[in-house]
């Protein structure tokens, strides 16, 4: 069970990292705010965790749940 959890709570924070890098905007535009910037880097965390989720996930279904 431990293991579908993972990798869905790991596929939710991926995408939801990548939706707020996207809506933080391209880097280069000047009328980018320090508030795109923090929303940028929060964005791209999630996104980390996201991708951690599912490796555990992954460990998880090959050692059968026991971690």
């Amino acid at each position: 069970m431990g293991e579908l959890t993972d990798k869905i709570k790991g596929n939710v924070n991926e995408a939801i990292g990548k939706a707020k890098q996207a809506v933080a905007g391209d880097p280069s535009d000047p009328a980018r705010t320090h508030e795109d910037d923090k929303l940028e880097a929060e964005g791209a965390g999630q996104e980390l965790k996201g991708k951690g989720q599912q490796v555990l996930g992954k460990v998880k279904g090959a050692l059968g749940d026991d971690v």
